[in-house]
C-alpha cells in the first residue's frame, strides 16, 4: 500500500485525463446528436443520447469514487456498505419514475372519460313522445 508522492500524483494525472475526455466525448455526443453539428446529419434518438449519458455519468462516477475518493483501498466489506445504498438510490430513482408514468396515465385516463361524459351530457338525445314528433317532422 506504500505509494509515492509521485505516483500517486502520477495516477491523480492519469484519472483526471480520462475524467476530462470523457466529459467533452459527452457534451460533443450530445450536440451531434441533438443535430448540431455536422448539420443535423448524425440525429439520433434520445433514448440512445440519455442511455449513452448515462453510462459514461456512472463510469465517471465510478472513477471519481474509486480513485479520489479512496474507496479502492479500503476493504471489500466497506466498499459494499457504500454500493448498496448507491444501489438502492438507483432503484428507487427507477420505481418512481414508473409509479409517476402510472399517475399521468391514470390522470389522461381520467380525463377522457371526464370529457367523454360532459359531450354527451351536451348533447342530449331526444326520447319518447319529443324523439316521435321529431321524427315525423322529417318525414
Amino acid at each position: 500500500m506504500g505509494h509515492s508522492y509521485e505516483q500517486s500524483k502520477k495516477t491523480a494525472y492519469k484519472i483526471i485525463s480520462i475524467l476530462g475526455i470523457m466529459t467533452i466525448s459527452e457534451v460533443l455526443f450530445a450536440l451531434a446528436g441533438k443535430g448540431h453539428i455536422m448539420g443535423g446529419s448524425l440525429m439520433m434518438p434520445g433514448y440512445v443520447i440519455a442511455a449513452v449519458m448515462i453510462i459514461m455519468s456512472i463510469v465517471k462516477a465510478y472513477l471519481i469514487v474509486y480513485e479520489f475518493m479512496h474507496m479502492k483501498y479500503e476493504i471489500p466489506g466497506l466498499a459494499k456498505t457504500v454500493l448498496l445504498p448507491l444501489g438502492l438510490l438507483i432503484w428507487a430513482v427507477v420505481a418512481f419514475f414508473y409509479e409517476g408514468n402510472d399517475w399521468k396515465q391514470r390522470r389522461n385516463l381520467i380525463i377522457n372519460k371526464n370529457n367523454q361524459t360532459i359531450e354527451t351530457m351536451a348533447t342530449p338525445q331526444p326520447q319518447g313522445a319529443v324523439k316521435e314528433i321529431q321524427t315525423k317532422k322529417i318525414h
